[in-house]
């Protein structure tokens, strides 16, 4: 049998099938091969009886770990996205199936001699060797235990007696690594309201994709819950995504309390153990429901009834590094590929979900109520203009401050949301205007207080904190917009007794971070929570009764056409967290342009009411969804070879605009961060109108495929999620 492998290595000049001789296989196995002088990992994806070449190596079988349900969507997403084949294949498989050793750890692991009564092991141990006795009950008690644990324990001379005189059986044993095994949440049988009910039935009873369109508060997880149990009764399994890590742990509490061991969490902040354990429960069935962000989506499960994905407007289900892929067209695709439904869940959907639901691509199903007594929060929108005009120069407006006080009276919560981490968001010389900049991006740094650093936050280089200015050695350094540390520094000042937790980026980078933070301040170890977009969605807090947004015009005016909708969402989402449970919420909204039309839809959380007139707006402009964003990057370390590329790329994609006909618009241009990484950035623009995309974009990629710099790449975006 001649098998088509796909090698395990990235690079565009073996992205191709390479033929192996072997036994017959199910296509999706995974092989060892030898390729060249190496030894490596391949995936079947073809078969035949004949080959063009002679002298073939043998393909080994190891394991077929992909099904032929994974191998129809991996075809669809190499020609909707351009991935090479080994890109797409290893999002499908969990690290430890990349090499041949056995991706089953295992340790020694000790138990008493089942054959004979422990009286006469004791007697055979004898009553001198007190140690040795101690280990033996202990084993006998527990029913065993690792030899490492045992060893740290009761100490080695005493374990190597007992394995000496034959009292103890040794065996090797697989530990499974549970991810966040210390979550405890209870089971609590709620009764649905009727619009609850209502969508549980049309969604379970239905076929194809639905917008569950519902308010913060209104109860989407107990729905998302009950339809997943409606499949599970049908033999069904289930995927449910969230757009951050720092929901899993709510949400994977939620879902253990009420199905158990049937589930399982798959995201990248798992280690590669942990990851392989939970692929293989899903793997063979021991588990049923697959909970985590985008990657959960490739989970290895058969029989598929329903996939869900909460929070659908999120930006994060884009995957804007390779292989860069769309994680809703992707669930569409394997949604139908299995029959399943596929629930696209938010309080405030993507302007083009909600215009397909409203065109009848989607059905769209609302819960315009919360579940609690208490409506969505009273937003107050205060103009910092006028504080300012006021004599108040404060981060806090007046309102803030009076409401922050008073809400730590009454011993309640509070969160404070600016989408900036950092103390400062730029250093500057008040003498000759020198602004301390990445020597690889063209960004300036962001200083951080904590660690009396600058850091690049798009590489992550990191430098000394100035105090003197490298230019002209003035010491008149002056900090730019503030960030989540001034936050805290200046809550700390102001309420001297406060108990503060920051939530960023840079708050979050140890494992299971999001986890122990968001646990403290369920526990009310803190009063206030002070975060960036992670701590916007999803997350249930009911002694929160106050919100404070800060800076809430800050996105409004990037070059983006997403600017209004995303701040929109954004300030939706967040007050969302208010007044969740039987106290009623609270939220103040600080911005320099208060009458802004994202605002005043805002303060009534009138999704609709701006809907309509975004839409209307994204027509006119002929802007998405009316058509689609196409990007070529080109980056290169010489910045004479990204133009000669960016003007190749450009030619071409001008013939193929000549014999298709005009497009709505195409440019090409520096890209607006010009060095990211220490390379140049060109970009060729292209909106296209649906029916120019369909039929160009496989040339679009065949222009940008055939382009090569020297040490950068060449790629095309699609909607990107950043024109930076």
């Amino acid at each position: 049998m001649i098998l088509e492998v796909i090698v395990d290595i990235s690079t565009d000049n073996v992205d191709r099938c390479f033929d192996y001789v072997g036994e017959d296989m199910p296509l999706g196995s995974r092989v060892a091969v030898e390729f060249g002088k190496k030894q490596l990992i391949g995936f079947v994806v073809g078969k035949k009886e004949t080959s063009d070449y002679g002298d073939l190596k043998t393909a080994r079988y190891l394991d077929a770990p992909i099904s032929s349900e994974q191998l129809e969507l991996l075809s669809f997403m190499r020609t909707s996205y351009d991935l090479r084949y080994i890109d797409a294949l290893r999002l499908f498989v969990p690290a430890k199936l990349r090499e041949e050793k056995d991706p089953e750890y295992s340790r020694k692991f000790l138990t008493v001699d089942g054959s004979r009564p422990l009286e006469q092991l004791v007697e055979q141990v004898g009553s001198r060797a007190a140690k040795q006795l101690d280990a033996l009950m202990y084993i006998a008690s527990t029913g065993g235990q690792f030899l490492s644990v045992l060893t740290s324990k009761f100490g080695a001379s005493a374990i190597s007696g007992l394995r000496g005189k034959g009292v103890v059986i040794e065996s090797l044993v697989h530990e499974r690594s549970t991810p966040l095994s210390g979550l405890q949440k209870q089971n609590k049988k709620v009764t649905l309201t009727d619009s609850q009910a209502s969508a549980v039935r049309r969604i379970s009873n239905g076929k194809g994709v639905f917008l569950l369109h519902g308010v913060t508060g209104s109860g989407k997880t107990e729905v998302y819950q009950t339809a997943i149990e409606e499949e599970l009764k049908r033999g069904k399994t289930a995927i449910m995504l969230v757009p951050e890590i720092s929901l899993t742990p709510q949400v994977l509490g939620l879902f253990r309390a009420r199905f158990g061991d049937s589930v399982a969490i798959l995201h990248s902040g798992l280690n590669a153990s942990e990851r392989y354990d939970e692929w293989k429960r899903l793997k063979t069935g021991e588990a049923k429901i697959a909970i985590g962000a985008r990657s959960a989506i490739f989970a290895p499960l058969e029989n598929i009834g329903i996939i869900i994905i909460d929070e659908e407007h999120d930006a994060s289900y884009q995957s804007e590094n390779n292989p860069r892929y769309d994680t809703k067209s992707v669930a569409q695709y394997r949604a139908a590929l299995c029959g399943a439904k596929l629930v696209l869940g938010s309080a405030t959907p993507d302007i083009e979900s909600y215009m397909r639901a409203t065109e009848g691509d989607y059905q769209l199903v609302e819960l315009p109520d919360r579940i609690s007594k208490y409506a969505l929060p009273e937003m107050e929108i205060v103009d910092m203009t006028a504080e300012f005009r006021g004599g108040n120069r404060g981060m806090f407006s007046i309102a803030l401050r009076e409401a922050l006080q008073q809400t730590l009276d009454r011993g309640e919560q509070a969160m404070i949301f600016l989408n900036r981490r950092g103390f400062a968001s730029f250093i500057r010389c008040s003498e000759c205007g020198y602004i301390a900049k990445c020597e690889d991006c063209d960004i300036s740094l962001t200083y951080h207080i904590t660690e009396h650093e600058l850091k690049c936050h798009y590489c992550g280089k990191r430098y000394h904190e100035i105090t003197k200015c490298p230019n002209c050695g003035s010491d008149r350094i002056k900090q730019g917009k503030i960030g989540t540390e001034k936050v805290v520094e200046e809550l700390k000042k102001l309420f001297p007794k406060v108990r503060v937790l920051r939530m960023d980026r840079d708050t979050t980078q140890r494992k299971d971070g999001y986890f122990k933070i968001l646990n403290q301040f369920a526990s009310h170890e803190a009063d206030v929570l002070v975060g960036t977009q992670m701590i916007a969605k999803g997350h249930d807090f009911g002694n929160v009764t106050l919100v404070g947004i800060l800076e809430a015009d800050a996105a409004l005016y990037f070059s983006d056409y997403r600017a209004s909708e995303r701040t929109f969402q954004l300030i939706t989402q967040v007050a969302g967290r208010a007044g969740r449970a039987d106290k009623k919420g609270r939220v103040i909204l600080q911005t320099y342009a208060p009458r802004h039309y994202v605002f005043r839809y805002g303060k009534t959380y009138d999704y609709v009411g701006f809907f309509k007139k975004e839409i209307n707006t994204r027509l006119v402009t002929k802007f998405p969804p009316y058509t689609k964003i196409v990007r070529v990057l080109i980056s290169s370390p010489d910045e004479q070879d990204a133009v000669n590329c960016t003007r190749d790329v450009y030619s071409k994609i001008r013939q193929l605009e000549a014999e298709r006909g005009r497009f709505v618009y195409l440019g090409a241009a520096r890209s607006p961060i010009t060095r990211m990484n220490g390379l140049v950035r060109y970009q060729v623009t292209m909106r296209l109108t649906p029916e120019q995309f369909g039929a160009c974009i496989s040339d679009i990629y065949a222009a940008a495929d055939g382009v090569r710099t020297k040490g950068g790449s060449v790629f095309v975006e699609i909607n990107p999620q950043s024109m930076a």
